[in-house]
């Protein structure tokens, strides 16, 4: 069970530099930065998402591919996804969509930037926990 908790430790501390990787204080500043990071490199871009592949690390190393599992794995790829056709709407087909737009000057609230350390770390532990016991 000690493993369980430096992995969870670890997923903290991942979900910590993601955080401080992805700091922005409105949307619109959040794909900016990643944007960067995309025209630099696709790579550099898909390695400032380190908790992805810890998950998915995590995840074959345990043989967790329960519901808490796969939700978190989901949530994480959809997550990339979504980030990606914001960069592609706004930075090469030059449109989005009147409603995306507004939400880009929206403020990201610390409630909002800590929503995914709030539900992808128990979510993992349940996944593990769950194989487990």
């Amino acid at each position: 069970m000690e493993i369980v908790y430096q992995l969870i430790f670890m997923m903290i501390l991942l979900e910590l530099l993601e955080l401080y990787l992805h700091r922005a204080s409105t949307l619109s500043e959040l794909i900016e930065r990643l944007h960067n990071y995309y025209r630099e490199s696709i790579f550099i871009f898909f390695l400032v998402h380190p908790t992805l592949y810890f998950v998915l690390g995590v995840l074959l190393f345990f043989d967790a591919f329960n519901f808490f599992g796969i939700s978190i794995l989901l949530l994480k790829v959809i997550d990339l996804f979504f980030k990606l056709e914001l960069i592609k709407q706004r930075y090469y087909k030059q449109s989005m969509d009147p409603e995306i737009e507004k939400m880009l000057d929206m403020k990201l609230t610390f409630s909002m930037k800590i929503l995914a350390l709030s539900v992808h770390v128990p979510f993992l532990y349940m996944a593990i926990s769950s194989v487990l016991a």
